[in-house]
């Protein structure tokens, strides 16, 4: 395993892809680490890398304050081992639409628009992305680069941030998107996020059929 820090609590994990390995952008699975006493700690974790990279890649968001295996990982070194299950998941890219995440949740949006990216499809996808302060932001640039200005951020406790202020609410995507009946929405982030942003989807007259989350 291999690691390279991508904000102050966020890394990403390269490792070892088995032979034959296969899973789609916006999958996940379960890694655990072969160290005493953590082989049956497993958590899920959402690929960064494409299908067709040599090495498997997970950006991993940390959290020092648990002792958990994100933690364990934060602490980890060059060398150590992992275990990884089957890929699952069911946020796939269906189609344009916008992209909403909160916090960790854009890790299955990454290699979503990598792959996008690289096979000239990015269109007119939007990347709606909320964090704490600006310093969470999760690839910033590479969005930036990707997405231009479809690239949108809104920070909930940043004071001098130069990006929106607040929290992803009713209001805010009414007047963020000027469409909610012919596209996808592509959701992720922390329970109560979702519970939030589905609810403003679904009363601004989104198809909860055109929703696409991890169930």
């Amino acid at each position: 395993m291999d690691k390279k820090q991508v904000t102050h609590d966020t890394f990403a994990f390269t490792v070892e892809k088995p032979e034959g390995y296969s899973y789609k952008p916006g999958q996940a699975t379960e890694l655990g680490l072969l160290m005493e006493g953590w082989e049956e700690e497993k958590r899920p974790f959402t690929f960064t890398s494409l299908p067709e990279d040599k090495h498997l890649e997970f950006t991993i968001k940390t959290y020092p304050d648990h002792e958990g295996v994100t933690k364990k990982l934060r602490d980890a070194q060059v060398g150590d081992r992992v275990e990884i299950g089957d890929a699952w998941g069911a946020i796939s890219y269906k189609g344009e639409g916008v992209f909403i995440a909160g916090g960790a949740g854009i890790t299955p949006f990454i290699a979503i628009f990598r792959h996008l990216n690289k096979q000239n499809e990015v269109g007119n996808n939007q990347l709606i992305f909320a964090n704490k302060t600006d310093d969470d932001i999760i690839l910033y640039d590479e969005f930036k680069s990707i997405l231009g200005d479809r690239f949108y951020n809104i920070i909930e406790k940043g004071e001098h941030t130069a990006f929106d202020r607040g929290l992803i609410d009713k209001a805010y995507l009414q007047k963020m998107i000027n469409d909610f009946r012919s596209q996808h929405f592509y959701l992720c982030g922390p329970p109560a996020f979702m519970e939030v942003v589905q609810g403003a989807l679904r009363d601004l007259g989104a198809d909860p059929d055109s929703l696409v989350f991890e169930k």
